[in-house]
C-alpha cells in the first residue's frame, strides 16, 4: 500500500520541548490519549555540531512491542525531500490509557534500543510485557477514535496526524480480538463516550471501539465469537452480542438473546434500550415505548435512556410529551478527547503525495496568505454548529420536532406544556390577592420556583416569544450562560415526574392547586430553553437565505456567497432537516472549490438515490484529499466502499472505479480500499 507522505513540525532552537510538553500534560490526560508522538533529531550530514528537532503525530501504528515501535521509526530515517541532513536518534511516545502511562522507545540511529514509561509525575518505570498488550489495544482503539469521517473536521483538528488502518489483514485481527478478550472487563477504566455518565462494562472506549470495527469492516462472525465468549462470564454482554446480531441480520435469533438475557437481568438498561432501538426500526413504537420506558427506570441518571424514550414519543406523534421528556434528560459537560498541546514550532513542512494530487482538488484553494473567506456576521453566530455531546443530540431531536410540525405548532406545544413567564405573573398576582403572602411564597417553591418575590429575577421560565431570549441564547456553545449554571445542568433542580412518565396524568400533589391555570405544566429547564433561542436563530437565518435565494432567481440574477459561506448553509439545512437545500449548497460550495465536507454531503446525495456512480465518484475524491492529508484510513469511507461491493459486487465497483477519467495512481489510492474488503473476505468481494 501507498504510504502516506510524512509531515515534519520543526523545532530547531530548543529541542524536545514537545517531548517535555508531552509529558506535562499526562497527569490531565482523561480519554484514550492524544496521538502517538514521533520525535526525530536530525543534524547535516557534513557537520554534527547542529542538531534540529522534527515531530510528527500518528495512530494506527503496531504497539504491541518497542520492535515495532522502532521499526517505524527506521522507516523515517531516509527522506527523499531533505538530502542534506541524516537522522540521529529518534523517540516514539505512545499512551497507555489502562495504566496512565506513556510508552517509550528510544532509538539510537545506528545503535541502542531503549524502552521504557513515563508515568504521571514524569518518572521512569520499567515496561512490562502486560503494559505493551494494554498499549497495543489503545492504539487500535485511538486510530478509530481520531479517524476522521470524511469531513476533514478531525484532520483539521491537529496539524500534522499520519493516520494507518491499524488492523490490515485478519492476523492482526485474531492478535486485536485477543487482547480485546483479555481486557475487556478493564474497559471502563478508558472512560465514555460524552453522552454516557459512567462508564461501565457495556458502555466504555473499548466496547465502542470494537463495535465500530465490527460495523466497518462486516466481521460479524469474529465478534459474535468474541461477545459469546465473554457473555458466559458476565450476562449483561448479552446487549453487545444483541447488537453484532443485528448487525448481521441475525435478528431472529438477537430478539431471543435479548428475550433470554432479561430473564436474568430484567433491568438491565443497555438490554432494554437494545429491544426499544430494534422495536423502533420495525416500525413497533407501542412496542417500543414500553421498553424505553424500562430503560428509563432502570437508569433515570442516563441520558441515553431518556434521549431513546423521547425519540419514541417523537416517533409516535406524541410531542407534549416528547418534550416532556426531553426536558428530563440529564445533560453532561462535553468532555472533548485528548488533544497534544505542542509548544509554538519554528516552522512546518506539510508535503503533499504525489500520489494524491488531483487538479480539481488543488484548484481553487486559498494560498498561504490570502485572506480568508469572508463569513457574514450572522452565520458566524450559529451556535448550534458547535455543540457537541448530550447538547448535539437534544437539539437534533428538537429539530425533528421542528421539522416534523412546524415552528409555530411547536411554541405552541411549548406553552401547553411549560409554564410561560407571562402567564406565571399574571396567575401570581391573581393569587397573591386570594393569599397571603407566606402561602404564596410557599405555593411558588413547590412549583420550583426560587422563592424570590422579585419577578424580573425568576430565571427558571420562560418567554412566550423566543425573540424576546435572543441574545441570551448567544452564550457559550453548550447553552450555558455562565459557570455557575454548570451544576443545575449536570443536575436538573426540575425533572419529569414518574407519573408523566407512565401516563401523563395530572400531578397529585394538593399543593399546585393554588395555580390552576399550569396545574399540570412543568418548569423548562434553562439549557432547554436555551435550544429553542439557538433554535429560532437558525430558522430565521435559514428563512431569510431561501427568501433571498427565491426573489434572486426571479430577478434572473445571480446569488453569490463565498464557499465557506455555502458550506455552513449547507450544515444549516442539514441540521434543520431540509435535505434538498443542504445539497443544492454544497454543490455550490463545490462549484467554487473542493471541500470534503461538501462532498461528504452531496455523497449522502447519491446514496438516497443509490446512484452508485456518483458515490464511487465523490468516494474517489474524498480519499485522494484524506491522502494528502496523511490519512491513509477513514472507517466511514471503508464503510461505505464494502457496502457497495457488498451491494454491487467487487468487480463492478472496481471497473467503475477504472472507467473513472482520474490519474490511475488516484485510482489506486480507492482500489487500496477495495482490496482491502477482498482480504477480510466482505460479502461480495469474490464476484
Amino acid at each position: 500500500m501507498v504510504a502516506p507522505a510524512v509531515p515534519e513540525i520543526y523545532e530547531e532552537e530548543d529541542i524536545y520541548a514537545a517531548v517535555d510538553a508531552r509529558t506535562e500534560s499526562l497527569q490531565n490526560l482523561r480519554e484514550l490519549g492524544p496521538p502517538d508522538l514521533v520525535y526525530l533529531v536530525k543534524q547535516p550530514k557534513t557537520s554534527s555540531h547542529r542538531q534540529t528537532g522534527v515531530y510528527h503525530h500518528v495512530t494506527g501504528v503496531d504497539a504491541s512491542s518497542s520492535a515495532s515501535l522502532a521499526a517505524y521509526v527506521n522507516t523515517l530515517t531516509f527522506s527523499p525531500l531533505d538530502k542534506t541532513h541524516k537522522v540521529v536518534s529518534g523517540i516514539y511516545c505512545c499512551y497507555n490509557a489502562f495504566s496512565h502511562l506513556d510508552m517509550r522507545v528510544e532509538v539510537k540511529i545506528p545503535g541502542s534500543l531503549e524502552s521504557y514509561c513515563i508515568d504521571e509525575r514524569g518518572d521512569k518505570r520499567v515496561a512490562t510485557e502486560a503494559l505493551w498488550l494494554e498499549t497495543f489495544l489503545c492504539g487500535i482503539l485511538r486510530a478509530y477514535t481520531y479517524a476522521d469521517d470524511g469531513s476533514g473536521d478531525s484532520i483539521r483538528k491537529i496539524v500534522g496526524v499520519r493516520r494507518f488502518n491499524p488492523v490490515t489483514n485478519t492476523e492482526m485481527e485474531h492478535k486485536f480480538l485477543d487482547a480485546a478478550e483479555r481486557l475487556f472487563f478493564l474497559g471502563r477504566q478508558l472512560s465514555s463516550d460524552p453522552e454516557t455518565q459512567v462508564p461501565n462494562t457495556v458502555s466504555n472506549h473499548l466496547t465502542s471501539g470494537l463495535l465500530k470495527y465490527i460495523q466497518t469492516t462486516g466481521r460479524y462472525t469474529s465478534g459474535i465469537n468474541l461477545f459469546e465468549k465473554l457473555r458466559t462470564r458476565d450476562v449483561e454482554v448479552s446487549s453487545l452480542l444483541a447488537r453484532v446480531l443485528i448487525m448481521a441480520d441475525e435478528e431472529v435469533q438477537a430478539v431471543r438473546l435479548i428475550f433470554d438475557a432479561l430473564q436474568d437481568v430484567p433491568m438491565d438498561y443497555a438490554l432494554l434500550d437494545c429491544q426499544a432501538a430494534f422495536c423502533q426500526s420495525k416500525g413497533e413504537g407501542e412496542m417500543a415505548l414500553e421498553c424505553a420506558k424500562r430503560a428509563v427506570t432502570a437508569a433515570p441518571s442516563e441520558f441515553s435512556t431518556w434521549a431513546r424514550l423521547a425519540e419514541v414519543y417523537v416517533g409516535l406523534e406524541q410531542w407534549d410529551l416528547a418534550l416532556l421528556t426531553l426536558n428530563s434528560c440529564p445533560m453532561f459537560t462535553y468532555q472533548d478527547k485528548d488533544t497534544p498541546r505542542m509548544p509554538q514550532p519554528t516552522r512546518i513542512m506539510l508535503p503533499i503525495l504525489a500520489e494524491s494530487m488531483l487538479e480539481e482538488i488543488d484548484e481553487g484553494q486559498p494560498r498561504q496568505g490570502d485572506p480568508a473567506d469572508y463569513v457574514h456576521p450572522s452565520l458566524r453566530r450559529l451556535h448550534a454548529a458547535s455543540y457537541q455531546g448530550t447538547f448535539l443530540k437534544a437539539y437534533n431531536l428538537l429539530t425533528k420536532v421542528a421539522a416534523a410540525i412546524g415552528w409555530d405548532q411547536l411554541l405552541k406545544i411549548r406553552s401547553e406544556v411549560f409554564v410561560m413567564e407571562e402567564e406565571y405573573r399574571v396567575e401570581r398576582q391573581h393569587s397573591t390577592s386570594k393569599h397571603t403572602r407566606s402561602n404564596t411564597r410557599t405555593s411558588a417553591e413547590v412549583n420550583g420556583g426560587d422563592g424570590q418575590e422579585d419577578d424580573d429575577d425568576d430565571h427558571h421560565h420562560n418567554d412566550a416569544n423566543p425573540e424576546d431570549r435572543e441574545k441570551e441564547a448567544e452564550g457559550s456553545p453548550n447553552g450555558l450562560q455562565d459557570e455557575q449554571l454548570e451544576s443545575a445542568i449536570e443536575k436538573p433542580e426540575q425533572s419529569m415526574a414518574s407519573e408523566v412518565i407512565k401516563s401523563g396524568n395530572e400531578d397529585p400533589d394538593p399543593s399546585h392547586s393554588a395555580y390552576t391555570q399550569f396545574r399540570n405544566k412543568r418548569l423548562c429547564e434553562r439549557w432547554l430553553d436555551n435550544l429553542f433561542m439557538v433554535l429560532y436563530e437558525d430558522l430565521r437565518i435559514y428563512t431569510i437565505w431561501r427568501t433571498e435565494m427565491a426573489q434572486y432567481r426571479q430577478q434572473a440574477i445571480e446569488y453569490k456567497k463565498s464557499a465557506t459561506e455555502w458550506e455552513i448553509l449547507g450544515e444549516l439545512a442539514e441540521r434543520l432537516h431540509h435535505f434538498d437545500e443542504a445539497i443544492e449548497a454544497y454543490q455550490h460550495g463545490l462549484a467554487i472549490r473542493f471541500a470534503p465536507k461538501a462532498m461528504r454531503g452531496v455523497l449522502k446525495l447519491y446514496e438516497k438515490k443509490n446512484d452508485t456512480r456518483g458515490m464511487l465518484g465523490a468516494l474517489i475524491r474524498l480519499i485522494a484529499w484524506q491522502y494528502r492529508w496523511y490519512s491513509e484510513f477513514s472507517p466511514e469511507l471503508l464503510f461505505l466502499i464494502r457496502k457497495l461491493i457488498e451491494d454491487e459486487g467487487a468487480v463492478k465497483v472496481r471497473s467503475i472505479v477504472q472507467a473513472t477519467n482520474l490519474p490511475q495512481p488516484v485510482l489506486d489510492l480507492t482500489h487500496q480500499y477495495c482490496q482491502l474488503c477482498a482480504t477480510f473476505r466482505s460479502s461480495g468481494s469474490d464476484g
